[in-house]
């Protein structure tokens, strides 16, 4: 085995690790409120959205191969690589790569830890900004793109992160306050029927449009790779088994639970009631496929988040955590530049190794070490199916019985008290 393969083997084991961490962070978009308002069981509701994620992930690659030239220019417009990045079996591409899927993990990770809603997409561009900057200079970002339309970092990420939670809040404020004047003076159980399995359409339709855009990311990232190694040629093309491969990473994440964001999400905001919900997810599907239609790529994260907020301005008489919203607007504005520092960090350690197996297995190490240690702080207290829906104020959430060995694995047991998440 040369060197090249093992680096090649770690960049796709980190990807499947991105996209793992991509499906557990994320799977609040699409059920959070499902969960909160009790239309659906914690776990039938992530079970339901990873499969849907592991469905979607195989419906569309249409743009999977270009996927990194919406920020970064590391690869043509067919999705080769740039030819000077191909030297020595590509170690300089794939060195950029790892490092800056470290930094989109790192950054997925310490939000999941914190209970904070943000977007795995912005992590990952974020990391591949800082990782190309570092080791290509500020030249080898698309800024702008040529300018005949909205393009490059800033419109395709930047306005479309600004846009997104205010157009899905104006939507679901308006849908909610309609939904509760159509329904004034109706008695609730000739209505609970309605808004539950509204709330399961609109959440199916998050998840699946969710695993359609996301696994997309992976399987692009790794196919470059691929190229770069040259241990794959077709550039309009992805092997069968990195598609497979990204779609149960993905999938996985999901049916494990991201359960304190869920929280966040489901309990933080506001008092999530069933006409709410609906409205919510309604909006959120809504935006998604229209944006999805019309090509402009929106993070599910802030869509979500906006609708949610938005349901409960619409809601007469509801309570607004705007306290809560603001530290996950914070997340969100320094999501991009924190998640570039460390992928350029990232670089400048591999780099400074010699870029090639030595520096890259390096970089492989610290990502696994950071990632230990906040599952390990993690543990100090639990957030899972059990308590996701307790009180967001007042009493902590119950502490669990001993975990079983089926709750070993990093998400599932997703664990901060309560007040940590507040």
């Amino acid at each position: 085995m040369t060197d090249t393969s093992v680096i090649l083997a770690l960049v796709v084991i980190t990807a499947l690790g991105f996209d793992f961490t991509n499906g557990f962070h994320d799977t609040a978009n699409a059920m959070a409120t499902s969960i909160a308002t009790g239309a659906l069981k914690p776990k039938a509701a992530v079970a339901l959205s990873g499969v849907l994620n592991l469905i979607g992930a195989f419906l569309s690659v249409e743009v999977a191969l270009t996927v990194t030239n919406a920020v970064v220019k590391i690869q043509s417009s067919s999705g080769a690589p740039r030819p000077e990045l191909l030297a020595d079996g590509g170690s300089a591409l794939l060195l950029i790569v790892l490092a800056g899927l470290v930094g989109g993990i790192v950054w997925n990770l310490l939000t999941w830890l914190l209970g904070l809603p943000s977007s795995s997409s912005h992590a990952l561009f974020g990391g591949l900004i800082g990782a190309t900057v570092a080791g290509l200079g500020w030249a080898g970002v698309n800024w702008n793109g040529d300018g005949s339309k909205l393009d490059g970092v800033v419109g395709k990420v930047m306005l479309p992160a600004l846009m997104s939670p205010v157009i899905a809040g104006a939507v679901a404020a308006t849908g909610t306050w309609l939904i509760y004047r159509v329904t004034v003076g109706v008695a609730e159980r000739y209505t609970r029927g309605g808004f539950r399995w509204g709330q399961i359409g609109g959440a199916s339709l998050i998840s699946l449009a969710h695993g359609t855009n996301d696994a997309q990311k992976t399987m692009g990232v790794i196919t470059l790779a691929l190229i770069a190694s040259g241990d794959w040629t077709d550039t309009e093309n992805i092997p069968f088994w990195v598609k497979a491969a990204c779609a149960v990473a993905i999938a996985l994440g999901t049916y494990l639970g991201g359960w304190r964001i869920i929280r966040s999400l489901g309990k933080g905001l506001v008092e999530i009631a069933p006409p709410q919900g609906l409205a919510a997810d309604a909006t959120s599907a809504t935006v998604i496929l229209a944006s999805s239609h019309l090509g402009f790529a929106l993070s599910t994260t802030h869509v979500a988040t906006g609708s949610i907020l938005g349901s409960g301005v619409g809601r007469p008489g509801a309570r607004v955590r705007w306290r809560v919203a603001g530290r996950m607007f914070a997340a969100w504005l320094i999501t991009l530049p924190a998640a570039g520092l460390v992928g350029a960090l990232m670089w400048q350690i591999g780099n400074a190794l010699g870029g090639g197996l030595v520096g890259s297995s390096a970089v492989f190490a610290i990502l696994v070490a950071l990632a230990a240690f906040m599952y390990l702080r993690s543990r100090r207290g639990r957030v899972d199916q059990h308590n996701v829906n307790d009180d967001w104020e007042g009493a902590p959430a119950a502490e669990p019985a001993e975990p079983a060995a089926a709750d070993a694995s990093v998400p599932a047991d997703d664990s901060v008290p309560a007040r940590t998440a507040a």
